[in-house]
């Protein structure tokens, strides 16, 4: 009897660690920046990356590395992407991770852990970053198993950019990342279903869309989340109804165009207030009710019924009654819907006209420098390539009244969480992410401090991000509440000993020069813009200076104040 033939063997895939697999992953969903901080329980990814197509930015501390990506996310339109080890390297991307998800930004957020079997001994730098962010993230993963580190990044990235978009965390175990297995082939790629958008409701909006006598549409940040700006300036375009935008929705709608009356709510433009509280119908458009923009909500809009357009079904009719709900993606719908033109001339005219009547005048009194005129030629001069990361406080509304923004990707803001601290990071991840563009930090001397020290990762990759820092040595807005609303006394707002941020920026080798006067604003603007790298001009503004116009708390929209 003869032998049987041998066969050959099988071929091995030869095995590849779990930090090899997430590597592996972000390369495969075409990640381009991961933004990071390394250290202990994140290190065999850090081993990993060593070759990745993606470029690793080194911050310098971890919330920074969270606002940079959710930056980066903001103006791209793909999902940004931190990582940070265990313990305090986790918990300081928290912040971030909240900002991401009250803006619906997509945000991926790795952090490394200990090793599976010390977890929940309170081993050294183990926090439960899971149960910590289980409030502030759509979903979260541990991963247990490396062969599942293909599915779990599959997952998340799905997860991450679908329907309403958000920050999602993956939480790695030192173990998982350094344990071995077959290399699993590639992430089976997740569809979203399209969403039926109810053609009876487009009905029904068209009806009183037609019918309207005094309409008003309502743009909000999902604008730009949806990616839906072209539609919605075709939308005012083929009506002619006059517009309104949140915080989060300026730059759909340029400054310049007819009809648009700016933003509205509690520093908003006296007309457009003025125009919502007068509508017979408001049109949502990716907008959630904000109590910054509504003021007192039983009185906002009060004569209006609510044509209400959004991804997220839980926003229609959560804080205000829609009487046409539609919910769906902004895109698809704005395309279907299809009006007549209503007959809203001497409307329309009105809501200009009002518009001209309460336009802001920029001949402030005295010779210091009027922040105000001072941003809005920073604007007009960087033309449409500008972008502003701004910070929180004062500077950021007189940001969001006076530049003139050409896309909403070109408005960078900390809107739900109201995060100081957000302009520097956010305007190096904006600045890798459009290189060409005039990117500018907007901030504060309060909130500059809080997270300076990027000012070396601006040096450290020539990241050529401008920076106007408005120095009223003192927190301006928290000032301007207390002596409106609490009798003048000023607790706890003196930043009198600030240091000479010129002089602390050139210690990181960043270029930085001073404007005190008013005559100097142009030519200091001019220098700002055309600085080869980054570049910090550090503005001494009155501290008495405030915002207007102003909706106390607690007030309708119809009563606010002046400042006359």
């Amino acid at each position: 009897m003869s032998a049987a033939p041998m066969q050959k063997p099988a071929a091995q895939t030869a095995p590849v660690t779990g930090a090899r697999l997430v590597v592996e992953a972000l390369d495969h969903f075409g990640v381009e920046i991961v933004f990071g901080y390394p250290g202990g329980a994140i290190m065999p990814v850090y081993d990993a990356i060593t070759g990745a197509r993606f470029k690793h930015i080194l911050v310098r501390h971890e919330q920074g590395a969270a606002f940079a990506a959710d930056a980066y996310a903001r103006v791209t339109g793909k999902p940004g992407v931190c990582m940070a080890t265990s313990g305090p390297g986790a918990t300081n991307l928290i912040t971030g991770i909240a900002n991401a998800m009250l803006d619906s930004v997509p945000l991926i957020a790795i952090t490394g852990n200990v090793a599976s079997p010390l977890m929940g001994t309170d081993a050294f730098q183990e926090i439960d970053i899971l149960g910590c962010t289980l409030p502030i993230v759509k979903h979260s993963w541990i991963v247990r198993d490396p062969a599942d580190i293909p599915a779990v990044f599959a997952e998340a990235f799905h997860v991450a950019t679908s329907g309403r978009p958000g920050p999602v965390l993956i939480d790695l175990p030192k173990d998982v990342q350094v344990g071995a297995v077959a290399a699993p082939g590639s992430p089976y790629p997740l569809n979203e279903p399209a969403r039926r958008v109810d053609p009876a409701q487009l009905r029904r909006a068209e009806s009183a869309i037609g019918a309207a006598q005094r309409p008003l549409l309502y743009i909000g940040g999902g604008v730009r989340i949806g990616a839906a700006t072209e539609q919605v300036r075709a939308f005012a375009r083929a009506t002619g109804i006059p517009a309104v935008a949140t915080l989060q929705g300026l730059g759909v709608l340029p400054n310049d165009w007819p009809g648009f009356l700016g933003m509205l709510g509690m520093h908003g433009m006296r007309a457009a207030n003025e125009a919502v509280q007068q509508c017979d119908l408001l049109i949502v458009a990716g907008a959630r009710f904000d109590d910054r923009a509504t003021g007192k909500l039983a009185e906002f809009a009060p004569h209006a019924r609510v044509i209400h357009i959004d991804v997220d079904a839980a926003e229609i009719g959560k804080l205000r009654d829609a009487h046409i709900p539609i919910a769906g993606d902004l895109k698809t719908v704005l395309t279907q819907l299809n009006p007549r033109r209503p007959a809203i001339d001497d409307w329309r005219a009105q809501c200009i006209e009002a518009s001209a009547r309460h336009a802001f005048r920029y001949d402030a009194p005295g010779e210091g420098v009027y922040a105000p005129a001072l941003l809005k030629e920073l604007s007009e001069k960087a033309g449409d390539a500008f972008v502003a990361a701004c910070d929180v406080g004062q500077h950021q509304m007189w940001a969001a009244q006076h530049c003139r923004f050409a896309a909403p990707e070109a408005h960078l803001t900390s809107g739900g969480l109201g995060a100081m601290g957000y302009g520097l990071p956010a305007g190096l991840g904006a600045k890798l992410a459009r290189p060409d563009a005039h990117v500018v930090t907007i901030t504060g001397d309060g909130s500059f401090a809080m997270n300076i020290q990027e000012l070396a990762t601006l040096r450290r990759y020539g990241v050529a991000l401008k920076i106007v820092l408005l120095d009223n040595s003192t927190l301006g807005l928290v000032r301007q509440w207390q002596e409106l609303f609490f009798d003048r006394n000023f607790s706890e707002i003196d930043l009198s000993d600030n240091p000479d941020f010129a002089a602390v920026a050139q210690a990181f080798g960043i270029e930085a020069f001073r404007i005190s006067r008013r005559e100097d604003v142009s030519a200091g603007i001019e220098r700002l813009l055309a600085a080869p790298g980054p570049c910090l001009a550090h503005v001494i503004i009155d501290p008495m200076e405030n915002v207007w116009p102003l909706v106390p708390p607690g007030k309708s929209n119809s009563e606010m104040m002046h400042g006359d």
